[in-house]
């Protein structure tokens, strides 16, 4: 059973008043992950009655055409025998399914795939086994992208997956640089503060004005290692869709979320989600790295517009025009710029260099 979450802030406050002011990345993934009061351990709330809402959520048309998307890479590998199929963060597992179903116009991809699924959060898992208890394919779930196999091309699919990987911040005052952290006030309440840097950070390499946060995000950059260490071993492809910069930049971009509005992230850890912009250009450099190669990034209305989602649209409202303004509002939310059409960017990780990643011809 899932602790109140002022016990959460109460072991937080009393850890960093003995031990000292914590990073914002230590303080994300313990208000995220802690086994008794994080987030995501314990209590996440996913959809239009939860907290926040994904992409896979909007509408089916998402993951169906991921699944499309998928089929088309296992045939440009060469249609193997064997495929695995990876979703990282698979939320309730909605963007699976959607995807199992539309790849039913290819049987023999399905009857090639392995299905795998990296999810750390027991709720989460629970909702996924039932969300796929009835597909064509039935998942099994690994710890970490280092325990799958690579013994066949692998096809990974990480939604929503980088906001999830905390940063540090780093502020440039008038003196210099120091470190964003959350520390205690004498009275017991978490507050943010700055504090000298004891190491990890590297000055950036564009121009910052005295008062502007910089976010470095080891996390995202060892998932982008990782992920590329598997697709080089395997072969295949990666597709990691997320919100953040496609350029480096500066920008405080710590956010909590709590019934679709946004909150104080200080005000009740382990009850809201916590994220931050997926840093594009730190996962993609680490990749290649790590020997995989990578596609640039492009906004996700223009990838969903390259795989087709037009056309989708249309075939759903073929016949049911009672169900147009609802298939209109959502792909608007999909594809539009002032919505998630230019905040979220997709790219791929893929090997050998050879491979032509679809959406990314050019």
């Amino acid at each position: 059973m899932a602790a109140p979450a002022s016990d959460l802030r109460d072991r937080l406050a009393r850890e960093i008043a003995l031990t000292g002011p914590m990073t914002v990345a230590d303080y994300v993934t313990r208000c995220l992950h802690d086994p008794k009061g994080g987030y995501y351990a314990t209590r996440p709330s996913i959809g239009a009655t939860g907290d926040f809402i994904t992409a896979p959520m909007v509408s089916q048309m998402f993951g169906e055409l991921l699944g499309l998307w998928a089929v088309e890479l296992w045939e440009r590998l060469g249609a193997p025998e064997r495929v695995r199929l990876v979703e990282v963060g698979p939320g309730d597992g909605t963007l699976m399914a959607d995807a199992l179903r539309a790849a039913r116009l290819a049987p023999e991809f399905l009857r090639a795939v392995d299905l795998v699924l990296i999810e750390p959060s027991p709720p989460l898992r629970e909702a996924q086994a039932r969300m796929l208890a009835d597909s064509d394919v039935h998942p099994r779930w690994v710890a970490a992208l280092d325990r799958i196999e690579t013994d066949a091309p692998v096809i990974l699919i990480a939604n929503e997956v980088l906001d999830c990987l905390p940063a540090r911040q780093f502020v440039k005052t008038e003196d210099g640089w120091a470190e964003r952290c959350v520390g205690v006030t004498e009275d017991g309440a978490l507050t943010f503060g700055l504090k000298t840097i004891t190491g990890g950070f590297k000055r950036p390499a564009f121009e910052v004005e005295p008062g502007q946060t910089v976010e470095m995000s080891e996390q995202q950059a060892v998932f982008g290692r990782e992920v590329a260490a598997l697709i080089k071993a395997a072969s295949g492809a990666a597709l990691l869709i997320d919100y953040g910069r496609a350029r480096p930049e500066a920008g405080d971009t710590l956010q909590a979320l709590r019934r679709h509005q946004k909150v104080d992230p200080l005000a009740t850890p382990g009850e809201a989600d916590l994220t931050q912009w997926a840093d594009f250009p730190t996962v993609l450099e680490a990749a290649v790295h790590a020997g995989a190669d990578v596609t640039g990034t492009l906004g996700q209305g223009e990838f969903l517009g390259l795989l087709g989602i037009e056309a989708r649209a249309d075939r759903l409202r073929d016949g049911r025009p009672d169900a147009a303004p609802v298939i209109d509002r959502q792909l608007a939310r999909l594809t539009a710029d002032d919505q998630m059409g230019s905040l979220f960017k997709v790219c791929a990780i893929f090997s050998p260099r050879s491979l032509v990643v679809p959406g990314f011809e050019d």
